[in-house]
């Protein structure tokens, strides 16, 4: 006995698409599948749509990793408590921790300048940060050039899987080193073990210092 027809008009009404919603979707995909399985064809399947349906909200791929960069940056608060190093160490910390949640989207940031809204928003914060800190605006500006590479580095390093399995590899190679690398073998716990945390936060103390201690034009 043949079932009954369904009538499409029984169906749930869908979400109306929308560049937020393709971007919320293709951010679960990347934490669910990861960066492999990030397809527009995959978003449209998630969004019971056809992929052709998704370029009048994301223009392409990259579009769309950039959306969901944005996104994320979004989510990063504003610190207000301590002062202009306080401020800028959270800042970093907590801009490394939204990126470093999300499989290889920290990549996204390397090689380009940021240009959508959160993005220069933190770009704003931090220029604002260190002109509280008596910079000068040529040292100001490229200071922030190092301090976006080394969020965008240091996010891409502890994210997800990936993060993991690079800390194991190095493991491994640092343990089985040829006797040409004598340094290396002697001082292998120091370059395999430690602290992340603290290592970052030292990193960024030297960056800072580094900074200062070297406007632009110096000698």
């Amino acid at each position: 006995m043949n079932a009954a027809p369904v009538s499409r008009r029984a169906r749930p009404a869908k979400v109306p698409l929308s560049r937020d919603l393709v971007i919320e979707t293709g951010l679960r995909i990347l934490d669910t599948d990861g960066s492999a399985a990030l397809t527009m064809r995959r978003v449209a399947k998630e969004l019971d749509t056809g992929a052709a349906s998704l370029y009048v909200y994301v223009a392409h791929r990259d579009d769309l990793l950039i959306g969901m960069l944005d996104h994320v940056l979004s989510q990063v608060p504003v610190p207000t408590e301590g002062d202009w190093r306080t401020r800028v160490t959270q800042l970093v910390e907590t801009s490394i921790d939204a990126l470093g949640r999300h499989d290889g989207l920290a990549l996204v940031a390397f090689g380009r300048f940021p240009t959508t809204e959160h993005a220069l928003g933190l770009i704003e914060q931090l220029l604002s940060l260190l002109r509280e800190g008596g910079l000068d605006p040529a040292t100001a500006t490229w200071a922030v050039d190092l301090i976006y590479l080394h969020i965008a580095a240091e996010a891409a390093e502890n994210s997800g899987a990936g993060g993991s399995a690079y800390r194991a590899d190095l493991s491994r190679r640092l343990a089985d080193l040829p006797t040409r690398f004598p340094t290396m073998i002697a001082w292998q716990t120091h370059l395999r073990d430690g602290d992340g945390d603290a290592r970052a936060r030292w990193a960024l103390r030297a960056l800072l210092n580094g900074i200062v201690a070297t406007p632009v034009g110096a000698r």
